[in-house]
């Protein structure tokens, strides 16, 4: 089960990134639990300069972009980074 996270403190780019990895999640079928970070010192923790920010598994695949449905999937399939 992939561990899934959209960081960010709750602004409207957050909840739609959020909003597309689960639509994304449940288009391609993964065992994944999705969820929000919007505490500003967990968000640290990952050292990600712009939000709002995907996390899979520990790792920081997006930052500073809402990603598209077909983005964050490709970003799941493929572990590729798409940056602002």
């Amino acid at each position: 089960m992939k561990e899934i996270k959209v960081l960010g403190p709750g602004c409207a780019k957050c909840t739609t990134l959020y909003d597309n990895v689960k639509s994304a999640v449940a288009e391609l079928g993964i065992d994944a639990t999705v969820e929000k970070e919007q505490d500003i010192m967990k968000i640290m923790e990952y050292n990600v300069m712009s939000i709002p920010a995907l996390v899979v598994d520990g790792s920081v695949l997006s930052t500073g972009k809402v990603l598209t449905i077909e983005e964050v999937k490709k970003c799941l399939l493929s572990w590729e980074c798409i940056t602002d």
